[in-house]
């Protein structure tokens, strides 16, 4: 599986990704720049991305406990997600994000 994430320099980086796996820890995994401060526990909101539109309907919707943190994102935007809340899986084989401005470290 892959996922297609695109830099805070506008560099799109093909990564390998595993099922199961957070967004979050694949991007972290493969040393690109991301705060991601609380390690996945939904409570910081440093791990924002911005979903590609072709695939932002393909994802499970965001639980209330995301959409409080993310309402607390200067930068939030209608595609915005946490990216320790995207779990991969082989439907999402190809997703499409770009790190958001808030979660470069």
């Amino acid at each position: 599986m892959k996922i297609f994430v695109t830099d805070y320099d506008g560099k799109t980086h093909e990564l390998e990704a595993l099922e199961g796996w957070r967004v979050m820890e694949i991007i972290r995994d493969w040393g690109l720049d991301m705060k991601a401060e609380c390690g996945g526990a939904c409570a910081c909101a440093t791990c924002e991305v911005y979903v590609d539109e072709d695939w932002f309907n393909k994802l499970k919707p965001a639980s209330d406990e995301e959409e409080n943190m993310l309402d607390q994102v200067p930068d939030v935007e209608s595609n915005s997600r946490l990216s320790c809340q995207i779990i991969m899986s082989e439907e999402l084989d190809g997703l499409k994000v770009t790190l958001a401005p808030n979660s470069k470290s």
